[in-house]
């Protein structure tokens, strides 16, 4: 994958997130500074979504674990234990955040 694709596909997916927490009415604090996504649940809990250009991949830290994302077949895959991002950030938010997010 050439660098200028991994950033089209990495700039989708964040967007994509925003729209959906915008689009949710839910209450959480949605911040982006260069390539970190911040996500700030009203429990207080945090995720950070951050993209890793050299590996084109994704990173999302939450509370329980870090998880490491690679485009594969239209999806964005966890390499350890085959997750989808956006599925798997749906779940954290419900476990951790305490919030339903559709995702």
């Amino acid at each position: 994958m050439k660098d200028s694709e991994f950033h089209a596909l990495a700039d989708a997916i964040y967007q994509h997130i925003e729209e959906c927490i915008d689009q949710s009415g839910v209450d959480i604090d949605c911040e982006t500074i260069g390539s970190v996504m911040t996500l700030t649940f009203e429990n207080g809990v945090k995720f950070v979504i951050n993209r890793q250009e050299p590996l084109h991949q994704i990173w999302l830290a939450t509370r329980e674990n870090g998880h490491h994302f690679a485009y594969q077949q239209g999806k964005w895959i966890d390499n350890r234990q085959g997750h989808e991002l956006l599925a798997w950030l749906g779940l954290q938010a419900r476990r951790q955040g305490d919030t339903e997010l559709a995702l």
